[in-house]
């Protein structure tokens, strides 16, 4: 073949291959990134930081989109950045800019899902309330699924007007509007922009694009922050009562982070614009009920958009997590505050009575208010001694119509129980175990829960021929012991990022919480019928978290100069660790006594929390101290601390915490570990304080000092510095623990710390 006939055949396959590679490049794929830039760098040519970022975008070559397609958010406060949707080609022309600092790919997170005033001992006559107004004119911004603003809970009766400080505003959207809005409701945003970039469609039977909410969740958090006074609420009979936030005189602004998608997730560019907003539009409070996976400091959205809000002063209250086990912790960064959820003195119980007389008690959130009457049992067939209730076990034929006693049931598996009864058409169940962990919403056939001691006691009266004579739904008992204890599925420390650092830091009411949620849709549904509510019972550090939201306000209203850390101390160190038997907290898990890394300091106490006569107080420049003891590169304290220039000081690295928790990682015993901390009097002008050392249990090999024991005040706001050292006698395969307590010579004042040691 002569060259003449070869050209065209090379120019075509060159030609072939070109077009290959331009098709590669076009559909390279695109992702959503967050861009974390140095502020310092940014030429004096771009008035904001949003001309800048639209700049670089314009500047990259090979565009997948013009730059208004590919910004997603420009951020000015949680960090100096953007977001937006690159190539990985893209990517790389901006991480080879001076200017940038670090790169965060899209991520998704999700949420930990009348009588806790009282349970926490808040009375409109005298303590908390009055004193602090109830939390008049705070501002608690919460990161949430949304708000429902026709809630009662919204209500503005009696409101103040709105601060003259607050920036913030109601955006229009799907089926929301700015007269949506009240002295109460202050303010309502929604942020959805990661989600959509990530193809996570908000589909509108699902969802609405706008800050209204579909879930429930966001309205949930939101009223127990800080709704107002509601009379009459209950949970379809159940909780009958007075609905009321925790500072009912607070104003609330909602940020829409989360929708109800295919996955229920949120985006951490949507949750980073939203923490970004409410810092700019000047919320007192920032609330999050929502968590991602663990991860260092640097690469933590969250841990970062928080450390510049308390830069601010604004108080950063988080969930700690659902996950229920040791180590499981999130949002543990040390300027956050990380709550755990416990359960409150109130169980909802259904009382069974049999033909013989026989009467036993269990728990049920069973929407009916009538009786169950002359109901055939069903327990066994034939020379059987019990029902067997797991999936597929049941014979329809021999249980339909009847209400049958599951004898083989254990805390996993009684919802696949209810489950088996409602597939063969069981009229009810009965359940033994000491554990449930059906929801309200699961009852959706007439259910009873008993502990395998009542329901021991049912079994030896039953026979072929027992009938049940009644069941008697919505019981509401309060003063229940032991309470509180620590919900099963609050996560427990260490925390896996930083175990230097005791979390969870406090627990508060996290179980069967009533407040508001969004009426849109069906609760549950029960037989042919679905049914609706304005007012519901949840569960879950979500729920705890802004019980904490609401203390933080009302001590902030009264302390208007106090820093976040001061806040935080106040409520860890007047927090309580007995319950209502005089025993240490619980596990409702194991039913043992919990230790620190259950329940961290304790229990939320308010009215103490008001006036705790000692603080710990810390500031932004500790927390870069601490920052600096953790072997960050340049750019990844830059990432976290906003700065491209700080300093470390020598002097004190170490945080001045109001707990310790000392990790042990060595095979030679004993060992010892010294803390140094600073305390300030916010008590009276002149006081004396004596240290007392607890352990539990007394006998582990655990020594406390504090040197010196006693400390002298002579005015207020005086510093007073003490040591404390912790001994170990030998490794040990489980935490031992004990409290620092300092008390007054007036026994006014009682300042608690927990002090932990783990073994590794």
């Amino acid at each position: 073949m002569c060259f003449s006939n070869v050209l065209p055949w090379l120019l075509f396959f060159f030609f072939f291959f070109f077009l290959l590679l331009q098709n590669g490049n076009a559909t390279e794929e695109i992702q959503t990134y967050i861009i974390h830039l140095d502020h310092s760098l940014k030429p004096s040519t771009f008035s904001t930081q949003e001309f800048w970022h639209r700049s670089i975008l314009k500047s990259l070559s090979s565009p997948a989109a013009g730059d208004d397609d590919m910004l997603l958010y420009t951020y000015n406060h949680v960090m100096h950045g953007f977001s937006a949707r690159l190539t990985q080609s893209q990517l790389s022309e901006i991480e080879n800019s001076p200017a940038h600092l670090a790169t965060y790919r899209e991520s998704f997170g999700k949420l930990f899902t009348t009588h806790s005033p009282r349970f926490l001992g808040l009375n409109r006559n005298h303590g908390l309330w009055p004193t602090a107004s109830y939390g008049e004119g705070m501002i608690i911004g919460i990161i949430d699924t949304g708000i429902w603003p026709e809630s009662e809970s919204f209500n503005d009766k009696g409101m103040p007007l709105v601060p003259p400080t607050w920036k913030g505003k109601c955006e229009n959207g799907t089926d929301f509007s700015q007269v949506n809005c009240n002295r109460k409701l202050i303010g309502a945003r929604s942020f959805s922009k990661g989600l959509k970039a990530a193809g996570r469609k908000i589909n509108p039977e699902y969802d609405y694009d706008s800050a209204r909410d579909f879930f429930g969740h966001g309205t949930h958090t939101a009223s127990t922050a800080a709704g107002s006074l509601v009379e009459g609420v209950n949970h379809f009979g159940y909780a009958r009562g007075t609905a009321r936030g925790i500072a009912p005189g607070a104003h609330v602004a909602m940020y829409k982070v989360l929708f109800a998608t295919d996955t229920t997730e949120t985006a951490a560019t949507d949750v980073l614009a939203g923490m970004d907003q409410a810092i700019a539009d000047g919320v007192d409070i920032m609330s999050l009920s929502l968590g991602f996976l663990q991860t260092p400091y640097f690469n933590d959205v969250i841990a970062i958009g928080a450390l510049s809000a308390i830069e601010k002063g604004i108080f950063v209250v988080c969930a700690a997590g659902n996950d229920g086990s040791y180590g499981s912790i999130n949002n543990g960064a040390p300027w956050i505050t990380t709550v755990g959820a416990g359960t409150m003195d109130r169980t909802f119980t259904a009382t069974l009575t049999l033909d013989d007389g026989l009467t036993v008690e269990g728990i049920s959130y069973f929407p009916e208010s009538v009786y169950i009457t002359d109901a055939p049992l069903y327990y066994g067939q034939g020379n059987e001694s019990k029902a067997i209730c797991y999936r597929g076990a049941l014979n329809k034929s021999e249980v339909h119509g009847k209400l049958v006693f599951c004898d083989n049931t254990t805390e996993t598996d009684v919802e696949g129980q209810k489950e088996e009864l409602q597939r063969v058409g069981a009229y009810g169940g009965i359940f033994m175990t000491d554990l449930s962990l059906l929801q309200p919403e699961d009852y959706s056939i007439p259910c009873l829960v008993l502990t395998t001691a009542s329901g021991a006691n049912l079994r030896s009266h039953l026979t072929n021929t027992t009938k049940v004579k009644s069941i008697k739904f919505i019981s509401t008992n309060l003063g229940v012991k032991p309470a509180p204890q620590v919900a099963f599925f609050s996560s427990k420390g260490p925390d896996p990022i930083n175990p230097g650092i005791l979390k969870p830091d406090i627990l508060a009411p996290g179980v069967d919480v009533l407040a508001a949620i969004a009426p849109n849709k069906p609760y549950m549904d029960i037989g042919k019928y679905d049914l609706a509510t304005d007012y519901a019972l949840y569960s879950g550090t979500s729920m705890a978290t802004p019980h904490v939201a609401g203390l933080a306000a009302l001590v902030k209203k009264v302390h208007t100069s106090w820093s976040p850390a001061a806040i935080r101390s106040s409520i860890m160190t007047t927090a309580y660790v007995v319950d209502n038997t005089h025993s240490v907290i619980r596990d409702q898990w194991t039913g043992l006594p919990g230790t620190p890394l259950h329940f961290g300091a304790g229990h939320i106490s308010p009215n103490k929390a008001l006036n705790p006569g000692l603080i710990y107080d810390m500031g932004f420049q500790d927390y870069v101290n601490f920052l600096c003891t953790l072997g960050y590169s340049k750019k990844q304290m830059s990432t976290v601390i906003r700065r491209s220039e700080w300093n470390c000081s020598k002097e004190q690295s170490e945080l001045n915490y109001p707990s310790f928790i000392a990790v042990f990682n060595q095979t030679v015993y004993p060992a010892t570990k010294k803390f140094n901390r600073v305390v300030t009097n916010v008590g009276n002008d002149t006081s004396v304080y004596g240290a007392t050392v607890e352990i539990f249990p007394p006998a582990q090999g655990l020594r406390i000092t504090v040197d010196p024991d006693t400390l002298l005040f002579t005015q207020r706001n005086e510093k007073q510095y003490f040591s404390l050292t912790v001994e170990i006698a030998a490794n040990t395969t489980e935490p031992v623990y004990g409290f620092v307590k300092w008390r007054d010579q007036r026994n006014q004042f009682t300042v608690s710390s927990p002090v932990v040691v783990i073994t590794v």
